[in-house]
């Protein structure tokens, strides 16, 4: 196993559920914190708020796209390689995951009435996620250590006129 794979494990032992590991992760590879967004990937826990449907690690490695290609500000645009992203992502999901378990749900991973995660088949799964989702940023010029923030775009903040966001991506 290598380092990933502990820090997976000590993240779980701290309570945290597979969304918020990934989120986690992403972030410690960016060197920064966000209490706030580790704590909405929780809505994702044990197949959506609980549900057992959707697993979170989908859903929270979709999210990891996101961090990095999505809008997150007015100046900012949806980087037109996110929905080839998600696409790689799906794919990716339902060719190992979902033919594996039988469906893509928590329940059809770790079986009925999911209570807590399943430390063998979701940390594995997480680890996997993990390092497909940092593939795919890779093979799409993103370099998962570095954050997509505004200072990208000060330089835009200084040309706005009253007209719009002109030169601005």
């Amino acid at each position: 196993m290598n380092d990933i794979g502990f820090r997976i494990i000590q993240l779980a032992g701290r309570g945290y559920c597979c969304s918020q590991i990934l989120i986690f992760l992403a972030l410690e590879a960016q060197g920064r914190e966000n209490p706030d967004l580790v704590r909405a990937a929780a809505g994702l826990c044990l197949g959506v708020a609980g549900s057992g449907e959707t697993c979170g690690i989908f859903t929270g490695a979709a999210c990891l796209l996101a961090l990095y290609g999505a809008k997150g500000a007015d100046i900012e645009k949806v980087d037109e390689k996110l929905p080839l992203m998600y696409a790689e992502l799906s794919e990716w999901f339902e060719q190992t995951v979902c033919r594996q378990f039988g469906g893509g749900s928590c329940t059809d991973i770790i079986g009925e009435e999911p209570q807590r995660p399943n430390p063998d088949r979701c940390g594995r799964l997480l680890l996997d996620a993990w390092h497909r989702v940092m593939g795919i940023l890779m093979e799409n010029s993103f370099d998962p250590a570095v954050p997509r923030d505004r200072e990208k775009f000060s330089s835009c903040l200084k040309k706005i006129s009253g007209n719009g966001w002109p030169g601005c991506v």
